[in-house]
């Protein structure tokens, strides 16, 4: 069952999992959620329509009933969970992954998150251990619903003033072109706004510089004052400033300061993940905002954010959380709120690249890929390492490690859905990054026979 993991069950469809094992998630999800009925949604993916099939055969095989909204954003899903008060919802979505994966989000009521250890690892261990599935004596039944309009109205109230930007939008093929023109109107440059679950395009994964190309080529081309791109399921988004530079999405969190300090007045604490900048926290501190920092992930994050009753947070992977929103995430909402503060700051006659350089003030490795068997021997042994020759000025162990020092500091994780260690270090200096890196690709490489 390859297709289990941290956040969601997720990957090729027809090889990590397939029709069979959709109809048992569907089966098993009432009784695991004490659910009567499922709210149901699906991105654009040329499988998701077999595997909706499945999943809602499952279902109302369970005696339970389908509420079928039929293609959404990820969000709208979470949104639809939380405002009618589902006890179980399913996204059909594989987010940004290449069109041949696909896979369910699945979610409780509030629009919490189900992740591995808080219900998908017991549907998984059912499904493994051949738990039957026999029909209920009442069949459950399938109601189509619409609530395009009511997810429309919400976000339109956080709708900001953009006529005196000129923005640039890659939708990526993508479920963010349910709404994108709806929101932001005709004025602004659309590439790639088609739904076409083949993704003709780029793959819809903004992490992978290629697949921003496009954009930054657009930005330059009609100098637009911001460029912003969505995943495939639209629950992330990143953004390119006014240059065509493509912006760390963690530093957006900091940006998001300016509206929820600066025009709501709401100082309250933030989150971000282990891999955030250190920037991040020292933007937003003198605002009055208290930081925190917590594992990577919506199955982590969305939960920390409630039990903190947090104001917002984010990461690395462009994904941002609201109070507003249930404490989910959502790619079109962030964008919204942004855009706000990037037609703001325009009025002040500030640039986005600008303001980008008032928050960067360290040089970043990225995200740095190692392929090792030994995970836990080689965290520890990178930790080890420095540790043994500097004192951290912190050090936090529940995701991977992450270790600071008064010039750098470093995180090391292991990935919840690849075989990788992730290794990310920031310094005061581009001469101190790399000699960082550099020890920490010998020290893995020598003894853990890493491959990069």
């Amino acid at each position: 069952m390859g297709a289990f993991h941290a956040y969601d069950i997720r990957g090729i469809f027809g090889v990590d999992f397939d029709r069979t094992t959709a109809f048992k998630v569907g089966y098993f999800i009432p009784e695991l959620l004490s659910a009567d009925k499922v709210l149901v949604g699906r991105d654009c993916r040329l499988s998701s329509p077999e595997i909706r099939d499945s999943l809602v055969e499952g279902i109302t095989e369970a005696g339970a009933d389908v509420h079928d909204i039929g293609l959404s954003t990820t969000p709208m899903v979470y949104f639809g969970t939380a405002e009618y008060g589902y006890k179980a919802s399913v996204q059909i979505t594989a987010s940004h992954n290449p069109r041949e994966y696909n896979g369910m989000k699945v979610s409780r009521e509030n629009a919490l998150p189900v992740g591995l250890d808080t219900g998908l690892g017991q549907i998984r261990d059912w499904i493994e251990s051949g738990r039957p599935t026999p029909a209920a004596r009442k069949k459950g039944k399938v109601v189509k619903m619409d609530i395009h309009e009511d997810y429309l109205r919400f976000l339109s109230g956080f709708k900001g003033d953009y006529s005196g930007l000129r923005i640039a939008f890659d939708l990526s093929n993508g479920m963010a072109a349910l709404f994108a023109r709806e929101i932001f109107g005709d004025s602004p440059f659309y590439i790639f706004e088609d739904l076409d679950g083949s993704f003709p395009n780029h793959e819809p994964n903004p992490l992978i510089p290629k697949n921003v190309e496009p954009l930054q080529a657009l930005v330059r081309e009609t100098g637009a004052d911001v460029g912003v791109i969505y995943d495939g399921d639209a629950d992330r988004v990143m953004f390119v400033d006014n240059e065509g530079n493509f912006i760390s999405p963690d530093l957006m969190i900091a940006v998001l300061g300016h509206y929820f300090v600066e025009e709501r007045g709401l100082r309250g604490t933030v989150l971000q993940d282990i891999r955030s900048s250190k920037a991040v926290g020292e933007y937003l501190s003198p605002m009055g905002c208290e930081m925190r920092t917590w594992k990577v992930g919506r199955a982590f994050a969305a939960k920390r954010l409630r039990e903190l009753d947090g104001v917002w947070g984010g990461e690395l992977a462009g994904h941002y959380y609201f109070k507003d929103f249930f404490y989910s995430d959502s790619g079109l909402l962030a964008s919204m709120l942004i855009l706000r503060v990037v037609a703001a700051m325009k009025g002040r006659g500030v640039t986005l690249s600008e303001l980008v350089s008032r928050i960067a003030r360290y040089k970043n490795s990225g995200e740095i890929n190692f392929r090792v068997e030994d995970k836990k021997g080689a965290m520890e042994a990178v930790r080890d390492y420095f540790t043994s020759a500097e004192t951290p000025t912190a050090s936090m162990d529940f995701d991977g490690y992450r270790v600071e020092f008064p010039d750098w500091w470093f995180n090391i994780r292991p990935s919840n859905t690849e075989p990788y260690l992730r290794f990310i270090c920031e310094a005061t200096s581009e001469a101190l990054l790399e000699e960082k890196v550099a020890m920490t690709k010998s020290l893995l490489i020598e003894r853990f026979d890493a491959r990069i």
